[in-house]
């Protein structure tokens, strides 16, 4: 057994989805999976849970914030005889043609935190997505609504409040569509694993230059989010 997810093999379904914030994983079981769902981990308050949809088995799991916890979730999934791990959460946009409540589907993240690089022992790593399931996500976001969809790289930060105020136009320079923080952690684990991965978030932040970020609202957020949902859903178990 894991030391902090504390299941065994065959808790969880083969696919799962990664939110960071447990009370949001809470909400997803709750909101998309079928009823009779069950409550597979709450060690340290990183709730995960296991159910259908659409008739197919999936879990979800919190993360936490950040690389290094993230990254013993993703580990410990591993473990567990996981095969698809999908991030759903939230990023702040960079790029001026973004909206609060866009879909962004991360083909590659940009690892601007050690613990990624750690991991992988090699400094120039470039962490990818599974292509087929950006495919699949980006085709279901442009059909799904009144949101749109931004397909490219991200930044996977170790910095929240980052004290460097010229970073984010650097990110921009470079063409990268958000920035999160556990992305990064997530395709590395993958590729090292050998198991299928994706990110998938919403615009929750808007950073127009270099002053501080717009925020969404909480309606747009939910409906943003909501979306995005459905569509990481369909992908988890396609």
């Amino acid at each position: 057994m894991p030391i902090h997810l504390r299941a065994e093999t065959g808790d969880y379904a083969p696919n799962v989805l990664c939110p960071g914030d447990p009370l949001r994983a809470q909400y997803i079981a709750e909101r998309f999976f079928e009823p009779g769902f069950r409550q597979v981990n709450a060690e340290r308050g990183m709730l995960g849970f296991t159910g259908t949809f659409e008739g197919r088995p999936i879990s979800v799991q919190s993360t936490g914030m950040g690389c290094p916890s993230a990254g013993i979730v993703f580990e410990e999934l591993g473990m567990l005889g996981v095969e698809r791990m999908i991030r759903v959460g939230t990023c702040g946009g960079i790029q001026p043609n973004m909206s609060m409540g866009d879909t962004v589907v991360a083909i590659a993240a940009s690892a601007d935190d050690q613990t990624a690089l750690q991991y992988a022992q090699m400094d120039g790593f470039a962490p990818s997505a599974t292509f087929v399931l950006a495919e699949r996500a980006a085709a279901l976001s442009r059909d799904s609504g009144r949101f749109d969809v931004h397909i490219g790289s991200v930044v996977s930060s170790a910095v929240f409040y980052h004290p460097d105020t010229n970073v984010v136009s650097r990110w921009r320079r470079l063409g990268h569509l958000g920035v999160e923080m556990e992305a990064a952690m997530l395709y590395t684990v993958a590729a090292v694993r050998r198991v299928e991965a994706l990110a998938i978030m919403t615009v929750s932040d808007v950073y127009a230059g270099e002053e501080p970020p717009v925020r969404i609202s909480d309606d747009d957020l939910k409906n943003g989010v909501d979306q995005m949902m459905e569509i990481a859903c369909r992908v988890a178990v396609s």
